[in-house]
């Protein structure tokens, strides 16, 4: 195997690898162009069994589990071991099912296997260890139950942090294989956020990172060379259900309804982002900060919504992953904009990654009102109670050199990666620039001016301009307590300005499981034959996304999904 080495910058990745992910940007939002919504109003009301729940604006999100005549099913099979969702989870147990002999069936929705992105948060991987990157598994363990403010379940994630370096030493031979090459993402020795964040190694990176083949494709070639056959178009109605059992489920088809029947099932089916129903009822604090959408348009919680009806229950509280890269016009406020089903979240960039580098950030008032150093969902939620629920962040033309000393981390560190191989800020933005919805400027009047700042408003934001240079030239952040390191001026023309919202990736509360990530009732016992894993799974994490914790969501998939596999044919113990 081609050994993998540390890499703080990732300076092997190119300019056009990085700018295909800009592009993908302009092309207008994929998840946002075919994201709906819900009436306005809302409910935090959480579901705690399969029952429909009634939410104040008259919309039942849950619904009533189909009823399909036995007449109208088309074609019956029987397996071992169902597999629902073709995405990070359900790949990983299909791969593991594959390499160890079970009879198993993967069904995907969609046409094609589902994106990757090319990170994945390994504890203690040989490849970290070698390289000074030791985890302490305990602390670990209790930063994520703080993080979730101990609503989760700690025998949970304790399989992501026991067993995710043998998943990828598994899924790194394959990659290797597939001529794509692993790095350690090493994160800088010093405190960040304001505070004593712990910082564990964990983001392994295979490069280049958005040039086939990816995960899930090499997955997949292995999955069919081995004699295994993906059903795509395969839209999950229901699962088959009775008396506290699950065994199987019901698809539609091209050719009709389709029935699986099953001696074990995997809900791998993501979370409800693009369910603006759902989130209108269980996500109003993220929809209060969102402006723009990164989610997968298939995420609508169909999984989910069977789960319930088979009787599970899902976690009480949201957990919503969003990054501070949801670049918008001026005057464009957070939430849903139009009415119904054809209301979008207004954003049309995906993610403009600047948003997440800790320049001055301000309110439509033109002052700050947070620490601009700390995680993504903090921002956004510190925004959500700002007018409009959005927030403008300024720079100046010494972004590049600002950007490689904030040292920021996980995937907001393209932008360091790409200032360390020389790209001009102007080509970085490029996409927000060539749109309008980045300001660029030749004085800070007129920057105010563009930006929507009028009256008092543009006073004071001239004048927290004065302000924040005066804290950079102290090297204190005596106002909200920001690290020296990451202040900066903003003196040197052009100036640079962009109002940003959240961009929503996806939900992480889902089916409360144990450890072997069988499904749980509402009185904490496991539904036979039922599990559930990576987004649509639950007892993880709680009311955010922990971003310093740099990629556990797709560690934690990967290794729930292959831990059933390797469950379900007797090579773990139960």
């Amino acid at each position: 195997m081609t050994k993998s080495t540390k890499n703080t910058t990732l300076d092997t990745l190119s300019r056009r690898s990085f700018l295909g992910i800009s592009a993908l940007g302009a092309a207008g939002a994929l998840g946002a162009g075919l994201a709906g919504c819900a009436p306005s109003g809302s409910s935090n009301q959480m579901v705690q069994t399969g029952e429909a729940q009634e939410l104040s604006t008259g919309a039942t999100w849950l619904g009533s589990e189909p009823v399909v005549e036995s007449a109208e099913i088309t074609e019956t099979l029987d397996t071992d071991f169902l597999i629902i969702g073709a995405g990070t989870a359900g790949l990983c147990a299909a791969g593991t099912a594959s390499d160890l002999g079970l009879d198993f069936i993967l069904c995907e929705k969609n046409e094609t296997v589902q994106e990757t992105r090319e990170y994945l948060g390994v504890v203690n991987s040989p490849l970290a260890v070698a390289q000074g990157g030791e985890v302490d598994k305990a602390k670990l363990l209790n930063e994520l139950t703080r993080y979730a403010s101990g609503k989760c379940d700690q025998e949970v994630i304790k399989v992501w942090i026991d067993e995710s370096a043998e998943m990828f030493e598994w899924i790194d031979a394959k990659m290797q294989n597939a001529g794509k090459a692993s790095v350690v993402d090493m994160p800088a020795e010093h405190a960040t956020g304001g505070t004593d964040y712990y910082l564990p190694v964990l983001q392994h990176v295979w490069l280049t990172p958005y040039t086939p083949p990816m995960r899930n494709d090499v997955l997949q070639t292995e999955i069919e060379q081995a004699g295994n056959t993906i059903r795509f178009k395969h839209d999950l109605v229901k699962l088959i259900h009775e008396d506290g059992e699950v065994r199987g489920a019901l698809f539609a088809t091209d050719n009709g309804y389709v029935q699986i029947n099953a001696q074990a099932t995997l809900l791998a089916t993501g979370g409800y982002p693009a369910n603006p129903e759902m989130m209108s009822a269980l996500q109003p604090a993220a929809l209060s900060c969102c402006t723009a959408s990164s989610y997968a348009p298939n995420d609508d919680g169909a999984g989910l919504r069977a789960g319930l009806w088979a009787g599970g229950v899902k976690d009480e509280d949201p957990a919503p992953m969003i990054f501070d890269r949801g670049a918008v016009a001026p005057g464009v406020d957070a939430g849903y904009a139009g009415e119904g089903k054809n209301a979008v979240l207004p954003g049309g960039i995906f993610q403009e990654n600047i948003g997440s580098q800790p320049f001055m950030k301000v309110n439509r008032k033109g002052v700050r009102f947070a620490n601009e150093s700390t995680p993504y969902d903090i921002m956004c939620f510190q925004a959500g109670r700002q007018p409009g629920g959005v927030f403008c962040q300024v720079f100046d033309a010494n972004a590049p050199e600002d950007i490689l000393r904030f040292a920021t981390i996980g995937c907001s560190a393209f932008a360091n990666q790409m200032m360390a191989v020389g790209m001009p800020i102007d080509e970085f933005c490029a996409v927000a620039l060539e749109q309008g919805v980045m300001v660029k400027a030749d004085s800070l009047d007129e920057l105010a001016d563009s930006l929507g700042f009028e009256g008092e408003a543009k006073q004071a934001f001239l004048n927290q301009v004065d302000r924040y240079n005066e804290l950079y030239e102290a090297g204190e952040d005596s106002d909200f307590g920001k690290e020296a390191y990451r202040l900066s001026a903003i003196k040197d023309a052009p100036f640079y300005g962009c109002w940003f919202g959240g961009s929503l990736l996806t939900t992480l509360d889902g089916l409360k499981i144990n450890k072997d990530c069988q499904v749980l009732d509402a009185n904490g016992d496991v539904i036979s034959g039922f599990y559930a894993a990576g987004d649509v799974s639950g007892n993880f994490f709680s009311g955010n996304y922990p971003e310093y914790i740099v990629g556990c969501a797709s560690g934690r998939s990967s290794t729930q999904g292959r831990h059933v596999a390797r469950l379900l044919a007797g090579d773990l113990e139960a």
